[in-house]
């Protein structure tokens, strides 16, 4: 990419390229979690000047699929001197209640009243769902009857789910249900898979899993197909709550009997289930027998096998699943090395303890903290002259 931007450059005299372009380049890096990248691109003067707000759009989503800073969003609008439309102001407000500030959000929401700019249903639905995760139902209930009273603005299928899965969370899953029908009664609002989704797992969760299969009937008549986000809900439904995963993995050959495909995150849900039942060796087993079920394990998958090894005390075989990552270029979870390293220095192997810190480091799965006290440990145990060793082992690596 960088190379083409360069070329581009030298021909841009006679090649004026358009902004979707521009905005195309910037969603790939902000897709391969490149911020520096995205931002020097909305600059390149291979493009034409003046930027548009479109463009700036584009660039604060890439910058906040990066997990970038509400801070360094609120700095690049102001750097940029584009007036901001309601799409800007959605974004901001999306990264306001990522980082869980709700005054940040309600402040940016008057700002763009100030502005005379409209909310959009996108607007609410951001506002909502982060109410509802905060745990402010009765907030969320009002803005959801202020955008129809006072905004004129018709919630969607988001907004609904939202409320449904905050009354989900705090048990309420009759409420839940009356506002399900409530969305059915509306012609315009379209049902989707994840209002049915979130009430099937409320319902395990308060052991009534005997209402999921009425569920099921009532989508197949409303011709609503019963897609990965429900039978993942299932999965974990069977797993968490009833503790039967042989009813979850018999979830697994229904999804392949009705074509429905068996993602990543199907099987991360199984392997989760398992390893809180204590049953690590048959998450292992599912994960060895993965990739001939046509699905490649992710590093979602290796840091719940990992760290469920590590939890009971299994660290000879999260030794060999540690290997496996390290080979993928996967890292382990902060939590998970840290008591992983806490587990073999008490064995007090130190050919183990070197192999292990070397391969800790290859995928930089140690804070600074965690190698202070892990070297500390050892070195407390050593005798004088392995120290030497053991010194010469870290500069090494």
């Amino acid at each position: 990419m960088e190379s083409i931007l360069s070329r581009l450059l030298k021909v841009a005299s006679h090649i004026r390229p358009r902004e979707q372009l521009l905005c195309c380049v910037i969603s790939s890096y902000g897709r391969a979690r490149l911020p520096a990248a995205a931002r020097r691109a909305f600059a390149h003067p291979a493009f034409p000047a003046p930027r548009t707000v479109r463009a700036l759009n584009v660039l604060l989503h890439a910058l906040l699929a990066c997990r970038t800073p509400l801070v360094e969003l609120l700095s690049v609008c102001r750097d940029t001197g584009i007036a901001p439309d309601a799409c800007t102001y959605n974004i901001l407000m999306r990264s306001a209640a990522a980082s869980g500030s709700l005054e940040h959000a309600r402040h940016l929401f008057d700002e763009m009243l100030h502005r005379g700019i409209a909310p959009t249903v996108v607007t609410f639905g951001t506002i909502i769902a982060a109410l509802c995760k905060a745990g402010q139902l009765e907030e969320a209930f009002e803005v959801k009857e202020a955008m129809v009273r006072q905004f004129e603005v018709k919630p969607n299928a988001y907004v609904y789910t939202s409320l449904m899965k905050g009354l989900c969370v705090k048990g309420d899953v009759d409420a839940a249900v009356k506002l399900k029908e409530e969305i059915t009664g509306d012609a315009d609002i379209v049902l989707d898979s994840a209002v049915y989704a979130t009430l099937v797992r409320a319902l395990f969760q308060v052991g009534r899993k005997c209402e999921v299969v009425g569920l099921l009937e009532e989508m197949k008549r409303r011709g609503i197909v019963a897609d990965t986000v429900v039978y993942n809900a299932m999965i974990a439904g069977f797993c968490e709550d009833a503790r039967d995963p042989c009813a979850a993995f018999a979830v697994l050959e229904d999804m392949k009997k009705s074509g429905c495909k068996v993602d990543v995150v199907s099987y991360n849900t199984l392997l989760a289930g398992l390893c809180k039942l204590g049953r690590w060796q048959d998450a292992s087993e599912l994960l060895e027998d993965m990739p001939r079920r046509g699905c490649s394990p992710d590093v979602v998958t290796y840091r719940i096998l990992f760290d469920a090894m590590c939890a009971d005390g299994a660290f000879q075989e999260a030794d060999q699943v540690l290997d496996e990552m390290v080979f993928k270029g996967f890292a382990p979870s902060k939590d998970g090395a840290r008591i992983f390293v806490q587990g073999i220095v008490r064995k007090g192997n130190a050919s183990s303890f070197e192999s292990m810190l070397c391969r800790l480091a290859n995928v930089n799965a140690l804070e600074s903290s965690g190698w202070e006290s892990t070297v500390i440990s050892v070195l407390n145990d050593l005798a004088e002259p392995r120290i030497e060793k053991q010194l010469d082992s870290l500069r090494i690596a």
